[in-house]
Formats: C-alpha cells, sequence, structure tokens
C-alpha cells in the first residue's frame, strides 16, 4: 500500500502514468513487481479518510492493534486503553465485530461481559469443537477466574517434549531451537544456536537426534510458528520429526494454544504465552528481549558477536519452555468437576459454564454427592408416590364387572360383528380383466376394522369378510383380496384415511391420534401400527408423488425455497417446488443442490427463487425474490442508520419498484403492460454505475444489484410470473409447522414418507380439492380423482353419493 501510495504521488507530480512498482527484500534481494494503477481507487478512499483525521479538531478514536508494537507511543495509548476499558484490549476481535457492538451500545469490556448467556449445545454440535466467545472472555477478566467451556482435556502420554523456537521471519531463517524434556527440577534443557544460514541445518539434525534419545516422547508447543518450522525444516532437509514420533509410537504434536482456544478463558486480555504464564505466576527477566526486541538483539550480535547478547537470547528462550510447561501443566489439571468426589481442594478460581445458571430454566434436577438424597427426592415425585405409595395406603374401588366395549385390533375376542360379508367367486381379473384365474386355497376368513361415515356421523365398524385368492395367469398377480383392507393389515381404508388426515393434515401427533381412537370408537390401535400406516401410506402414494414432480418440471412456472430439519440432531434439508396448483417436498441430506442440475434438467420455465447460489447453476430464465432483496436492503439501513450513501441506493430502487408494483396490482402479471418500466429500470442502473461508493456497506449493495440485474426483473418479460416467491414460502409453512408438531423426533426414512402425503395435501389444497376425500376414494391420480368429482356433481352444486369401499354403506360429500 505504500508502494502504491508512493507510486500515485509520483505521477501526480510528473503527470503521467506510473505503470509499476518494485519492492526488494531480504538478505537476497528478493524482488517482488506490483502494478500499481490496480491500487488506485484503493490509495484514493485512503487518502479521502486521512484527510478526514486532519482536518477533525478532535483526535480518532483510540483502537489497539498488531502495529502497536512499532509505534513510540505504544506504552501511552496502552495506558488510555485500559483506562477507558476499550474493547480493542481484547486482541483476537477484528474491528468489524468491534463495530457491531459499538452498534448495540457496547463500548467497554465491562458491558460486554455482562452479554454471556450459558446456552445448551444443540445435539449436532455436540462433538465440534466450541466456538470462540469474546463475552465469556470479557466474563473471566472481570471476575478474575478462568472460565471453561466444554471439556478441554489436554492428553500426554509420554515423555513431554517442549519446544520453542526463535528466528528472523524477513530472512526466513531459524537459528535458535530450545528443547525441554521431562517435568520440574529433573527437566533436562537443550538450546540449540545456529551462527549463520548455513548452520540451520545442522541444529536441526541435533534436534532430531535429541528426539530419538527420548523414549516415547511428545512434542509440545504454543502457537502455529513451531507448526510452521517443522514443515519448512522437513521440506529443505527431507527428515520429519513426524516419522520419528511415527516409529516410538508417540502421539502427534500438541499445540497447547488449540487446547486453549474456545475452551480455557484465562482473565487475560488476549491468549498470548507471555500473559497466560504471568498470570499463572511465571515471571521473565526484565532484561529479557521480548517479542520484537529479539530480532533486534539477534542482528546487534551479529554485527558485534558479543556473547552477553546471545546469553540474553538463550536465556529467553529457556524462560519460554519454562513458561511453556507452566501453562500445560495449569491446563493438565482442568477437569470437568465429578459431583461424588468433590473435595474442598477444587480450585476457586475456576468457573465451568455448564455449572452457569441458565436464566430461563425453572426446575433444575436434583444433584447430590449423596446417593441417599438423590433416592429420597426421587421417592418423593408425584407420580411415585400415586403410583406405589397412595395404592398401598389406601383401599381403592374396585372395577365394575361390566364387559368393555373397547375392540383390540388384532384380538381373538372381538365384540359383535356389525356385518358379515360373503364375497362371490371372481370370474375374471379385476387388473387385467382376463379370465385365466386359478384358486389357490379354502375360503379365508379376515376381520375389518374400520370406521363408517355418514352423511353427519361417524361410528366404528367392524366386519367379518369371507373371500377366496385366486391366481391371474395374464398379470401374474395374486388376487381375490377384498379392496376394502388397507393392503397387509386389518384396517379398512377408511380409518387409514382417517388417520392419515388427522396426522398430515390436521398436525395430530400420532399417540393423540392413538388416545382418540380408543375414546371415541373404542378401536384400540397401537401407535407402532399408526406409524406403520403411515410408512405404507408412503410407499402407496410415491407414484402420485412421481406425477406432481413430473408435472411441475413439464410446467411454464416453478418457485423453489428451502428450510432445514433435525434428522436425530443432525441437519438436513427439505426443499418445496410448486407452482399454482402441485407442490412437491423433496429431502436431501445437504444444502449443496447438487439433485437440481439432475431434476431440472428438462425445465424450460421460469423459475422463482431467493438469492441462494445453488440455484443460479439452473439453466432456465431466473426471477430472484424481490421481497427477500426489500427485506436485506431494509435491514442493512436500519443496521446502518448513518450510512448516507446505502440510504441513497435503497431509496432509488424502492422508488423504481413502486410504480412496477402498482402496475401489477391494477393490470395483474401481465407482459404488455409491465414491459414499459423498462426504461426506468435502465436509467436506475446507468445512475448506480456512475456512483462511487466509499462505504463498505453501499459497495457491496450495488454491487448484489448489478449483479443480478438480469435476474430481478425477469417477470416484465413473461406472462403470469410473480416478482416474489411467496408461493414457496406458503408451502414451506406447512411443513415448518409439521416440524414443530414432531419436534426433532423424524428420521430419514419418516421423513421422507412425510413428504409424500404433504405434498399429495398441499396439491389437493391448491386445486381445490379435499384431501380427506381424496385418501378416501382409492384414486393414485389427483387430476384422475378431480375429473371424477366433476363428472358426479349435481347441477345444484352437491356430489352424488360415494360408496366408502368395504362398508356397504353410502357416505355424503357436500361441496
Amino acid at each position: 500500500m505504500l508502494l502504491a501510495f508512493d507510486a500515485f504521488a509520483l505521477a501526480k507530480s510528473l503527470r503521467r502514468q506510473v505503470s509499476y512498482g518494485k519492492i526488494i527484500h531480504g538478505d537476497n534481494h528478493t524482488t517482488l513487481k506490483l502494478k500499481t494503477p490496480a491500487m488506485d481507487s484503493e490509495v484514493r478512499k485512503r487518502i479521502e479518510r486521512i484527510a478526514v483525521l486532519l482536518s477533525s479538531r478532535t483526535p480518532p478514536d483510540l483502537v489497539l492493534n498488531r502495529h502497536c508494537a512499532e509505534c513510540e507511543f505504544q506504552v501511552r495509548c496502552r495506558q488510555e486503553a485500559v483506562d477507558n476499558d476499550d474493547l480493542s484490549l481484547l486482541s483476537s476481535m477484528t474491528a468489524k465485530e468491534r463495530k457491531n457492538l459499538r452498534n448495540k451500545g457496547i463500548f467497554t469490556v465491562t458491558q460486554l461481559s455482562y452479554t454471556f448467556r450459558p446456552r445448551r449445545r444443540p445435539k449436532q454440535l455436540r462433538d465440534k469443537r466450541e466456538k470462540y466467545h469474546h463475552s465469556l472472555k470479557a466474563l473471566a477478566i472481570r471476575e478474575g477466574k478462568i472460565h471453561i467451556a466444554g471439556n478441554p482435556e489436554l492428553k500426554i502420554d509420554g515423555t513431554p517434549v517442549y519446544v520453542d523456537v526463535e528466528g528472523l521471519p524477513d530472512r526466513d531463517f531459524y537459528y535458535l531451537i530450545g528443547v525441554r524434556i521431562g517435568v520440574g527440577n529433573s527437566a533436562v534443557q537443550h538450546s540449540l544456536w545456529a551462527d549463520a544460514v548455513e548452520d540451520e541445518e545442522q541444529i536441526w539434525r541435533k534436534f532430531l537426534t535429541i528426539l530419538e534419545s527420548v523414549e516415547k516422547p511428545v512434542l509440545i508447543h504454543y502457537g502455529s510458528y513451531e507448526t510452521e518450522f517443522f514443515r519448512v525444516a522437513t521440506k529443505r532437509y527431507g527428515t520429519s520429526a513426524q516419522e520419528i514420533l511415527e516409529r516410538k509410537g508417540s502421539q502427534s504434536c500438541v499445540n497447547v494454544l488449540s487446547a486453549i482456544f474456545g475452551q480455557v478463558y484465562f482473565p487475560t486480555r488476549s491468549n498470548g504465552l507471555k500473559e497466560i504464564a504471568t498470570w499463572l505466576g511465571f515471571a521473565w527477566t526484565p532484561e529479557a528481549p521480548v517479542g520484537a526486541n529479539s530480532v533486534a538483539v539477534r542482528h546487534e550480535w551479529e554485527r558485534s558477536r558479543h556473547p552477553d547478547l546471545k546469553n540474553r537470547l538463550v536465556a529467553y528462550n529457556v524462560e519460554d519452555c519454562l513458561a511453556l510447561e507452566v501453562v500445560t501443566e495449569a491446563l493438565r489439571q482442568l477437569r470437568l468437576p465429578d459431583p461424588w468426589t468433590k473435595s474442598a481442594k477444587e480450585p476457586t478460581d475456576v468457573v465451568y459454564v455448564e455449572s452457569l445458571k441458565h436464566p430461563d430454566r425453572k426446575i433444575a434436577k436434583f444433584v447430590s454427592p449423596f446417593k441417599e438424597f438423590e433416592r429420597l427426592a426421587l421417592a418423593a415425585w408425584w407420580n411415585y408416590q400415586r403410583d406405589r405409595i397412595y395404592v398401598k395406603s389406601t383401599s381403592l374401588p374396585k372395577n365394575s364387572k361390566g364387559r368393555s366395549t373397547r375392540v383390540r385390533i388384532g384380538a381373538r375376542k372381538l365384540a359383535k360383528f356389525n356385518k358379515v360379508i360373503t364375497y362371490p367367486d371372481l370370474t375374471s381379473c379385476p387388473s387385467c380383466g382376463g379370465s385365466h384365474i386359478t384358486r389357490t386355497g379354502n375360503t379365508c376368513t379376515r376381520t375389518l376394522y374400520d370406521v363408517h361415515f355418514s352423511s353427519s356421523s361417524m361410528k366404528r365398524w367392524v366386519a367379518k369378510c369371507r373371500y377366496r385368492h385366486y391366481w391371474c395367469a395374464d398379470c401374474e398377480k395374486k388376487i381375490g383380496e377384498p379392496s376394502a383392507f388397507w393392503p397387509q393389515s386389518h384396517i379398512g381404508r377408511n380409518l387409514v384415511a382417517y388417520v392419515l388426515y388427522e396426522a398430515v393434515d390436521l398436525l395430530i401427533p400420532f399417540v393423540t391420534v392413538h388416545k382418540k381412537l380408543r375414546r371415541f370408537f373404542k378401536l384400540d390401535v397401537p401407535v407402532h401400527t399408526l406409524y406403520s400406516i403411515k410408512k405404507s401410506a408412503g410407499k402407496q402414494y410415491k407414484p402420485t408423488f412421481e406425477r406432481i414432480l413430473a408435472r411441475l418440471v413439464a410446467g411454464d412456472l416453478l418457485h423453489a425455497d428451502e428450510t432445514q430439519v433435525s434428522i436425530r440432531g443432525k441437519n438436513a434439508y427439505v426443499w418445496v417446488f410448486t407452482n399454482l396448483r402441485e407442490v412437491a417436498y423433496w429431502y436431501a441430506q445437504n444444502r449443496e443442490g447438487s439433485f437440481l442440475q439432475e431434476m431440472l434438467k428438462d425445465f424450460n420455465g421460469v423459475l422463482v427463487s431467493d438469492f441462494y447460489g445453488a440455484y443460479d447453476s439452473i439453466n432456465c430464465p431466473q426471477q430472484k425474490c424481490l421481497v427477500h432483496l426489500i427485506r436485506d436492503l431494509n435491514d442493512e439501513v436500519l443496521a446502518h442508520p448513518y450510512d448516507e450513501e446505502l440510504k441513497g441506493i435503497t431509496k432509488a430502487f424502492a422508488s423504481l419498484l413502486k410504480p412496477i408494483v402498482d402496475t401489477v396490482d391494477r393490470m395483474g402479471l401481465k407482459r404488455r403492460f409491465l414491459r414499459k418500466h423498462e426504461v426506468d429500470i435502465n436509467r436506475f442502473y446507468r445512475e448506480l454505475s456512475k456512483l462511487d461508493c466509499r462505504s463498505e456497506r453501499a459497495t457491496k449493495c450495488k454491487q448484489r444489484l448489478e449483479r443480478n440485474r438480469n435476474k430481478l426483473f425477469t417477470f416484465l418479460n413473461y406472462n403470469g410470473v410473480p416478482w416474489n416467491n411467496n408461493n414457496a414460502e406458503h408451502a414451506i409453512r406447512s411443513f415448518a409447522q409439521l416440524r414443530d408438531i414432531v419436534r426433532g423426533s423424524f428420521t430419514e426414512a419418516s421423513v421422507r414418507n412425510y413428504l409424500i402425503l404433504l405434498s399429495i395435501r398441499q396439491t389437493c389444497k391448491y386445486s381445490g380439492l379435499d384431501f380427506f376425500d381424496f385418501l378416501r376414494s382409492g384414486e393414485k391420480d389427483i387430476h384422475t380423482f378431480a375429473e371424477s368429482l366433476r363428472s358426479r356433481r349435481r347441477p345444484d352444486g352437491i356430489q352424488k353419493h360415494l360408496r366408502p369401499e368395504g362398508s356397504g354403506e353410502k357416505a355424503a360429500f357436500i361441496t
């Protein structure tokens, strides 16, 4: 950036363009060539910011960053930041995160500490690493205690070998390797020094020799600098330390910083080794060359070769190894507390996040170090007392001896049959009409459990059915089973239709359906039988679902959207595809959308969707949902109310869109009325291209509008294409309601069955049909069912009576 600034200033003074510049660096005078005109726009923005800062009468906001070590005002600025408790004291927090917090009114570390809330992690994230919480770091600083999130276990199975490396980054030269073997006073220290670059390989070989001599060594280091050193040395000299560890059966290298990050929050403003070790009680010598000073001392030693300078660097490296040992041992002592072995020696300066009280939790599980207390608390529970204590203490009234009218599905002793049905012998195949049928057995007797619907009531229906099995030689099928039975069950189709209507259309859980059948119909249908009904229904109606999906792909308009679903603690996605009449739901294990290319390869209509990138791969005209765009722009303006550039772009876009929507309200989605607005759209984009946005948000908004120009106003060129994706959002809301009822107990198979039935239910709803009537009709094609209703419709608007299969009675359907 400095080179680009110099080139910009030189071009202004010479009044000619400077096309490139060079940066020469390092002992070998390495040359880096840079095209400076490509950075002119960024240079101008920075010059304008500097000009604003210089013209202001007040100093800029104080911000500590990584360049403070090179600044002469470092001590003064840091003291001012400490006095103000500034957020920049947290070195791991980015400028963007600080800005977001300040927009919320959080300006100090203490304020940030009060925003931490302990939350239960979702099941799908419990095996993953905990993310870093700045608010928890601030809480640890405020209380002066170590806070632990998760279960940080630092396992060291073998002899610890602490490694700390010193080098010159600008020369890519490692001149000192500190090795400390063992723990405590018995530890052995090695300091491997390289006078010049040529000696680097020699100290690497010595390090590997030391590693070979240790029994089951475990390399321990702090941060990524040593990791990079191992990689570079292996690449340069061909021998890897990892090979020695594997040959000796040792574990891989242990990065202590990785074990700390996101899990252990020390009450320090950073996770640097110096700050954490100092808080644990370790102290460096006052003359130690810390940080960038070590580079200066090394350069001074190369110039003078004074032994005191070398001794200072070696002593500093030894202290780093010792500090690493102190931090490692402190981490090894941190364990989740065991409530049964709690002792008075438990450290009081450690707080486990899981032990913090959740603000929304009202009743906590009773946990005690004494098993007897837990047993006594269990005995006081309401259900325990009612079922185990009061039964033995009082004489309850005996049950009446009257006969129960409840019928259990599959039981041998039944109540009185409503009807006995004897089916006549078949003379032809009902499937193919062929006459080559053969009787395969004796007369079968089965009990049909069903419900009977009349014009204004419904009741239990138990029928005894007698029929014969046949074999059709023409279609090679086993025939003869009455159509009143649901396949492979004793349950009738009316009862199946009622159960599916309750579960899919009314969103009633199967457990509640089971209770309703027992209470109102005296039918004791086991819950697992109800689940098997749903499973078999998904199989029966899968061809119906495939026909719906085929009609969607063959249409001229398709809305698409997706939502998340939990499958036994793992995230998956449900996609919805719809138009004005059909709806199809599709299950996918992820959100990648790779199946879209295969599914929609023959689709030639207009795809209406949100701005998710997976839809961009579909080769067809696309209309992006403008409602999504309006919401995003509105949220950006609310989040950045003082960004005038962003507000200007948003207001201009709103002014462009309003007359278009007014035309849609008056004239509908007709191309001949909407194409007149293309002139206004072209004018808007011409003015947008001339804007030189300075703010980051306005620049992103401009780029988004320009990038999606061909997909924002596609509806102007087609008839019947909406400018929003509300159809898909309405359809996805139906699944969201079902998801809230099931509450994460989906399996992959169950969600697929639910989606097939839900697709049929929504398609019936969009087509003006009754889902329950369709299930009772026995039809597998929704269009055929609709045509049959039209043919049965009376002139006065009342449909003819349909005969429910297996009941022998009539049921009324009223439109």
